[in-house]
């Protein structure tokens, strides 16, 4: 009877194609461009992710849908701007998202990458941060509601996992779908290095000689690419490596304090206690801006992939604008899995970018962003004054929110944005702003559908 099956199999795979290959997404949270012993850094050792670099290709144009979490995290859930759901910050209790005009959680009946996989017949799972809604609203929805069948979360409703388990659990999945003969997507959302640092004396021992931000810092890192490793090592042991696609990312820049201060520690309802943001040491590789901010320094991430005999190894992609919102459309052409007729992403496939073919260093599709800015003249407040940018062909400009004051850039020849030519360009700067103002009248006014808690009734 073994025998037949294994025949009745190896059958189907000649009649179908190959197995349809397993996909795991590893969304750091504000881990910096330069936050990678692979990317130059002096002191962080990153040998797992370092790994992926040698093994598959970095991107160097990739950037997210926000400089903050939340937004960003919805932009690659739905394949749309954050801002088409009204989610322009991230979720915090019920009182602070409706006084910023958000909704208190993504909407359920989204159009939702785990859901368009699940129908592709694979299995689901997220492990780690969630943060499409907040641990401090309770009758938010769960993970699972999301298409998502197994979970292990924090920064949602219910109970919240401990930070350093995800890999244990994603292991865990792992081996049981492919046990099962199942192809697998899992979002591995991992912690570091958000605040509060959560540091373990064995990783502070590897780098004892740094001062104490600096090896505060180190350490977490280094504890976050242990557990990267040991999902990679999970893979090699199953012999499934090389039918997986891994990709390493940053949901935005790094953080920083406003000013030098006090190392203290702090407390997070969600994850619990650990070193505060004066131990946050994040670069950016050289970009402008960090975590907050709509210059590259907040948008422009790592992102590395691995996908053996499809992704080149050992390749540095320095051409090729990906953004977050390309990542749904994506991961559903290499699962082959439908998009709804009802949808359209507001990103495109980047399957032949992934695969080193028909290169372009022009963005055929416009990226738009939009963050809340308390302030409406530039400079005065370092790099938080924009409230709108959008990037099209080879161009970025970015505005203010009124759009008085605004700068362009062109991120082919000056991709870290040095060089303000708006001045110069008057009508590519006109032509950007036009585009700006008619992405706006797309928007909603307000948050739609069921987004609300019941504590906006007290």
């Amino acid at each position: 009877m073994k025998i037949v099956l294994t025949l009745f199999f190896i059958l189907n795979l000649s009649m179908f194609g190959a197995e349809k290959p397993n996909i795991v997404f590893i969304f750091a949270d504000d881990w910096g461009w330069g936050d990678l012993s692979c990317h130059g850094h002096p002191y962080i050792k990153t040998p797992n992710i370092d790994r992926l670099a040698q093994e598959g290709t970095d991107f160097t144009r990739f950037t997210v849908a926000s400089g903050v979490c939340s937004p960003s995290r919805t932009s690659v859930m739905t394949g749309h701007f954050p801002a088409r759901y009204s989610i322009d910050g991230h979720f915090a209790w019920v009182p602070n998202n409706q006084k910023r005009g958000m909704p208190d959680w993504l909407d359920t009946k989204a159009p939702l990458l785990p859901r368009m996989l699940q129908k592709a017949g694979y299995r689901t799972a997220h492990f780690g941060k969630w943060h499409l809604s907040n641990n401090m609203i309770p009758d938010s929805p769960l993970p699972s509601e999301y298409g998502y069948e197994t979970y292990g979360a924090f920064n949602c409703a219910g109970e919240q996992m401990p930070v350093h388990e995800d890999a244990m659990h994603a292991n865990k999945f792992i081996e049981k779908s492919h046990e099962e003969g199942k192809p697998f997507f899992i979002n591995l959302w991992i912690h570091e290095p958000h605040t509060p640092f959560h540091t373990v004396p064995k990783y502070q021992w590897r780098f004892k000689n740094l001062k104490e931000e600096d090896n505060i810092y180190a350490s977490v890192l280094s504890h976050a690419d242990d557990r990267i490793g040991e999902v990679l090592d999970t893979l090699d042991r199953l012999k499934i490596a090389d039918n997986t696609m891994v990709i390493f990312s940053s949901d935005n820049g790094p953080a920083r304090a406003k000013r030098p201060g006090e190392l203290k520690l702090s407390y997070d309802t969600a994850t619990g206690a650990g070193w505060g943001i004066n131990a946050a040491k994040g670069v950016t590789g050289g970009r402008k801006g960090y975590k907050g901010s709509l210059f590259e320094g907040g948008v422009g991430v790592p992102f590395i992939v691995r996908w053996p005999g499809k992704v080149k190894a050992g390749a540095v992609n320095t051409l090729s604008p990906i953004s977050a919102v390309d990542l749904l459309p994506t991961f559903c052409e290499i699962a082959e899995a439908e998009l709804p007729k009802s949808y359209t992403a507001d990103g495109v496939s980047q399957l032949d970018a992934l695969n080193g073919v028909n290169l372009k260093p022009e963005r055929i599709k416009p990226l738009f962003w939009r963050m809340k800015a308390g302030w409406s003249e530039s400079r005065k407040k370092g790099f938080h004054w924009v409230a709108y940018a959008v990037a099209f062909d080879r161009w970025k400009l970015l505005s203010n929110t009124d759009g008085s004051y605004f700068e362009m850039y062109d991120l082919i020849d000056d991709p870290f944005e040095e060089k303000n030519i708006a001045t110069e360009k008057t009508q590519t700067a006109k032509e950007l702003l036009a585009m700006i103002e008619a992405w706006k009248q797309e928007l909603p006014l307000k948050p739609m559908g069921n987004v609300f808690s019941k504590e906006r009734t007290k």
